[in-house]
């Protein structure tokens, strides 16, 4: 049976499946590992110049980074790097964590990832008129 690690461990020798924590083998590389299904991807929207993010850098609204929900269980550890792919036209971005939301994941709305706006554009989201959200896939990358 496969028991949850301490967050310090996760950024050190884990795989993150589906809500499930493993341990990879002592020397290996983890694999690149999918999460289960699909989810939205949102976007920031305005941000004052000079914001911080949850990890201490200040925010940069074109970068490809993200944020995920507190609600999130495991958490994605900051500078965990994810291949996010829009399901609609198949375009793909690697952002790195850098972030954390206080938005909340539900059936109705499965929100996994807030992007920068320059990402949530470069996967193919709209802005203006803002479409909210983006279906899309995540693949957490060693």
């Amino acid at each position: 049976m496969l028991r949850p690690l301490p967050l310090a461990r996760l950024a050190v020798g884990a795989t993150v499946l589906a809500g499930v924590v493993a341990a990879a083998p002592a020397g290996s590389a983890a694999p690149a590992v999918p999460l289960a299904g699909t989810c939205w991807a949102t976007h920031y929207g305005p941000i004052p110049p000079g914001s911080y993010t949850a990890s201490g850098e200040i925010f940069d609204n074109n970068a490809d980074t993200a944020a995920t929900s507190l609600t999130r269980d495991p958490q994605l550890p900051f500078n965990t790097l994810v291949k996010v792919t829009n399901t609609a036209n198949g375009a793909s971005l690697v952002v790195r964590v850098n972030d954390r939301g206080t938005f909340a994941q539900t059936p109705q709305e499965p929100k996994c990832l807030d992007l920068t706006d320059g990402a949530f554009q470069r996967l193919g989201g709209v802005i203006d008129p803002d479409q909210g959200h983006i279906e899309v896939t995540e693949e957490v990358l060693p």
